[in-house]
């Protein structure tokens, strides 16, 4: 848990499939920054990937990362960014599942309140809730 002017908050940085299923999950506190967990989250991924991310993963690093294993990262560029890259409109629509992921987290009013105080009995909460997408999801 870290603290921001709000008290006592957490992120959930979530790797989901093409279903909106998820990967992976981690948790870091509320005043970290996304990109140091993008490279512990993608390291288990096979080559030939395409990343969709939001502007808070428009590093370098992560940019270095996807391309060394021979994949396409697709995130829109942060306004600062000198350079340019390759960005598809289109494909990136298709980060709406992710989007859908924490929505279906929020549908459970435990996980989206917060209630457990430590990480480790959130984060099995969460992994539940994993296992529970991946079992009602038509494969």
């Amino acid at each position: 848990m870290g603290r921001s002017r709000g008290g006592l908050t957490t992120k959930i940085h979530a790797l989901v499939d093409a279903e909106g299923r998820p990967i992976q999950l981690e948790l870091t506190a509320g005043q970290a920054a996304d990109a140091p967990v993008a490279e512990k989250l993608l390291s288990g991924l096979r080559p030939g990937y395409t990343l969709l991310a939001d502007k808070a993963y428009d590093t370098d690093a992560i940019r270095n990362f996807v391309t060394e294993r021979n994949s396409w990262a697709n995130i829109p560029s942060k306004i600062n960014r000198k350079q340019s890259f390759s960005f598809s409109r289109w494909v990136y629509r298709q980060r709406n599942l992710v989007e859908r992921f924490f929505n279906r987290i929020k549908q459970m009013r435990g996980l989206a309140t917060r209630y457990d105080r430590r990480a480790d009995n959130y984060l099995a909460a969460l992994k539940i809730v994993a296992a529970r997408i991946w079992i009602t999801s038509n494969l």
